[in-house]
C-alpha cells in the first residue's frame, strides 16, 4: 500500500476533505494511474449530497487523465509511461452485455468498497464509480483506460472520460441520428452541449436547445445549435416546433436530470420521434406521461447510459475529431483548479454557469 492524497466526503452534503489515504497496488488485469487532471461531474456532486445513496467514506471523481505508472499482470498490452483517459465503465468484456457490444451496462458486479482504496488506519473507503479520482492517483482495470496521443493536453482528455462520451455518444449510439433529422436538446450544460455537438456531427438539419438561461443559449449556439428556446416561458415546446418548421422532433435528448424535463420531453416529439433519457435524477423522483400518445405517434422512450460508448472504439474517434477541429473539447473547461480548491470548483459547477470545472493535479 501506499499513501496519496485524496478528496474524501465524509458525510453527505459538507465539504470534501483533503487526506492521505491508502492505495494497493494494482492487480492482474488492473494498472495503477498517476493523475494529472480530473474535471468536475454533476453526479459527482448528487452523489456527494446523498441523493443516490452510496457507502462512506467516499472518493468520487471520475472523468479523469495521466500517465501509467505501475502495471498488474495481464493488463491489456498497456505498459509505464502510457497517457490515458481514465473512465468510470469498467466492464468484464466477457458478459452477454460486453458481448452484445453494450459494455457500458456490464452485468459483472465490482464491490467499489472492497476496492484498493482504505484509509490511514485501513479502514474501508469507497472507490467511488470504480475510478476514485479526486485524488492523485488510481487502481483502474485496463478494459477503463484508452491511450491517448503524447502531445494531447491532459486537462482537456479528462472531459472524454464522460460528459463528452455521454452526451456524444447519446446524438450517435442512442439515438442512432440520421443526416437531415430534426433534435431538440433539453439543457445546455457539460453534457448538453457535448449532445448538440454530438447532433451537428450525426448531420442533424435543426438543432434546438432548450436551457433556463440566454447565456447558455448564446453558448449551445457556439457548440452547434441552429436555435435556443427559453424553458421558462409558457409551452416552450410550441417554440420549439415553430423552430422545427411546424412539426415535432425526431429525437429529444434529456440531458439535466429535472423531473419537468422528463414530463415535457414527450411534447417535443414528433410522430414517430424518440426521447433519449441522458440526465439522471435523483433516487425515488418519479416522472409521469400519457402512454396512450406515445403509442399512437409511434413514439419511444429510450435510456441512454454514458452514450452507449464502446471506449475502446468511440474515444479514438473522438479524438481524431478534435485534432481535426470538428469536436470542441478546450472551449468546455471554464476553471482550472488545485485539489485543495476542490470544494470551491464544485460549488462554482453548483452555480450551473460553469461547462466543465477541472482540477490539476502539481505531480512536481
Amino acid at each position: 500500500m501506499q499513501t496519496i492524497k485524496a478528496a474524501v466526503c465524509r458525510a453527505f452534503n459538507e465539504p470534501l476533505v483533503i487526506e492521505d489515504v491508502l492505495l494497493a497496488p494494482p492487480a492482474t488485469g488492473e494498472v495503477e494511474v498517476t493523475l494529472d487532471a480530473v474535471a468536475i461531474c454533476h453526479s459527482d456532486i448528487t452523489f456527494a449530497s446523498g441523493a443516490w445513496g452510496g457507502h462512506l467514506p467516499a472518493v468520487y471523481g471520475h472523468e479523469a487523465a495521466g500517465v501509467i505508472t505501475a502495471i498488474g499482470d495481464e493488463a491489456g498490452g498497456f505498459k509505464v509511461g502510457d497517457p490515458v483517459v481514465v473512465t468510470l465503465i469498467r466492464a468484464c468484456g466477457s458478459c452477454p452485455s460486453c458481448a452484445g457490444g453494450q459494455p457500458t451496462i456490464c452485468e459483472t458486479p465490482y464491490d467499489t468498497v472492497k476496492g484498493p482504496l482504505q484509509t490511514v488506519d485501513g479502514g474501508p473507503l469507497d472507490q467511488a464509480m470504480a475510478c476514485g479520482a479526486f485524488a492523485e492517483k488510481v487502481v483502474v482495470s485496463h478494459r477503463q483506460i484508452v491511450k491517448l496521443p503524447a502531445e494531447m493536453p491532459k486537462d482537456v482528455a479528462s472531459l472524454l472520460s464522460c460528459g463528452v462520451i455521454t452526451g456524444v455518444g447519446a446524438a450517435v449510439n442512442a439515438a442512432k441520428l440520421r443526416p437531415g433529422q430534426d433534435v431538440v436538446v433539453i439543457g445546455a450544460g457539460g453534457v448538453g452541449l457535448n449532445a448538440i455537438q454530438g447532433a451537428r456531427i450525426a448531420g442533424a438539419r435543426r438543432i434546438v436547445a432548450v436551457d433556463m438561461t440566454e447565456e447558455k443559449l448564446d453558448i449551445a449556439m457556439e457548440f452547434g445549435a441552429t436555435h435556443g428556446v427559453l424553458a421558462s416561458q409558457d409551452k416552450p415546446w410550441q417554440a420549439a416546433y415553430k423552430a422545427l418548421g411546424g412539426r415535432g422532433a425526431d429525437a429529444v435528448l434529456i440531458t439535466v436530470g429535472a423531473i419537468p424535463a422528463y414530463d415535457q420531453a414527450p411534447r417535443y416529439l414528433g410522430r414517430g420521434g424518440r426521447a433519449i433519457m441522458i440526465g439522471m435524477p435523483h433516487s425515488g423522483d418519479m416522472s409521469s406521461y400519457e402512454p396512450v400518445v406515445l403509442a399512437a405517434l409511434g413514439q419511444g422512450m429510450v435510456g441512454s447510459k454514458m452514450g452507449d460508448v464502446v471506449i475502446q472504439r468511440d474515444i479514438p474517434w473522438m479524438i481524431d475529431l478534435y485534432e481535426q477541429g470538428r469536436l470542441k473539447l478546450d472551449e468546455l473547461i471554464s476553471g482550472r483548479w488545485s485539489l485543495d480548491q476542490i470544494n470551491e470548483a464544485i460549488e462554482d459547477t453548483k452555480t450551473g454557469s460553469a461547462k466543465r470545472n477541472v482540477i490539476l493535479f502539481d505531480r512536481g
